[in-house]
């Protein structure tokens, strides 16, 4: 991650390789079927996202560190940066502590399985923390799609059982703790389930490949496409 200027959106995706990416979506449509789901969807993420001139920069950063190549080949032109080590919080909190030691004014994290985000979104973000500490952007399952800082703050990231329905709760509770203040965007549905997957099929089935779009239409009891 080289110098960063002014407000910057980090976006984290994963290498889309069967196997490695949607778990429990795999279980309902297939590995290889979920990490194609999860690269369409990544796509819209990222496409919905991009700054207009220079509102703000963005960095996609990857995971696995060995997939870089794989990483620029499918998604070119992008600025790149690798995820460290260890669980998710605490390669988040190692994300936002690089992006102000090299120059960031104002940092956005967000995934890349929320198909609804948008820069709208992230702008809003940004201009939030004029006056608030943390931004976050609920998830529709318990967790968070985006949270915005204006200074690193690792304690946000401790005590956090990662991967619930209770990660959104226990993250607010800890800024309380904190002494920040906070604003609470939208509530936007990320896809980890089959079950997610078909209640968001009308955003994300023109998204897919029309072969791709019947088989897991089939799969999660939307064969009318």
């Amino acid at each position: 991650m080289g110098p960063l200027t002014g407000d910057v959106l980090l976006v984290f995706v994963k290498e889309p390789r069967p196997g490695a990416v949607k778990s429990r979506l795999a279980a309902a449509i297939g590995p290889d079927r979920a990490a194609r789901v999860y690269q369409a969807i990544a796509e819209e993420a990222i496409r919905r996202t991009a700054p207009r001139g220079d509102e703000f920069q963005r960095l996609l950063v990857f995971s696995p560190p060995e997939a870089r190549e794989r990483i620029a080949e499918w998604l070119p032109g992008e600025a790149l940066a690798e995820q460290s080590e260890g669980d998710i919080g605490e390669r988040m909190a190692r994300a936002f502590e690089e992006s102000f030691a090299r120059g960031a004014r104002r940092v956005v994290l967000v995934g890349s399985d929320v198909p609804a985000l948008s820069r709208e979104d992230v702008m809003e973000a940004i201009e939030s923390l004029d006056d608030q500490d943390v931004v976050i952007g609920p998830a529709a399952d318990g967790g968070y799609y985006l949270l915005a800082l204006k200074r690193a703050d690792p304690g946000l990231f401790q005590g956090i059982e990662w991967s619930t329905p209770h990660v959104l709760s226990a993250t607010l509770d800890r800024a309380v703790r904190l002494g920040r203040s906070v604003r609470v965007l939208r509530t936007l549905a990320d896809v980890d389930t089959g079950e997610d997957l078909a209640a968001d099929w009308r955003r994300i089935a023109p998204l897919l490949p029309e072969e791709l779009r019947h088989e897991v239409a089939v799969r999660i009891g939307r064969a009318d496409g």
